[in-house]
């Protein structure tokens, strides 16, 4: 049991350490254009590689825990009357966030 934690501290530190280099990475070459980031709008590689690999999964994770909340809540805003406004903020606009922005654009 002892050693399962270890290893399983070991792959976390290991994840937020790539995490922070690839963030880094991404933020550095976004400025490295005159100081003013990327002119031309297009995102980086970087850019791209940070948010397939961390952003979209991370963003799927909180559509699918955003939801449940929703359904979760159901009952209270039928009655509250506000199931659209719920719907949309908690279940449409983490789902779009995260299957219909183009790569790279956070």
């Amino acid at each position: 049991m002892r050693i399962l934690k270890k290893k399983l501290l070991n792959g976390l530190f290991a994840f937020m350490l790539g995490f922070v280099s690839v963030t880094h990475a991404s933020v550095a070459s976004a400025y490295s254009d005159m100081g003013y980031g990327n002119l031309n709008g297009e995102p980086t590689s970087g850019e791209m590689l940070a948010d397939a690999a961390m952003v979209r999964p991370g963003m799927m994770f909180v559509t699918l825990v955003t939801t449940g909340v929703f359904v979760v809540t159901l009952p209270f805003t039928l009655l509250g009357g506000n199931v659209g406004e719920a719907g949309e903020t908690l279940v449409v606009d983490p789902a779009k966030y995260t299957f219909v922005r183009p790569l790279g654009r956070f």
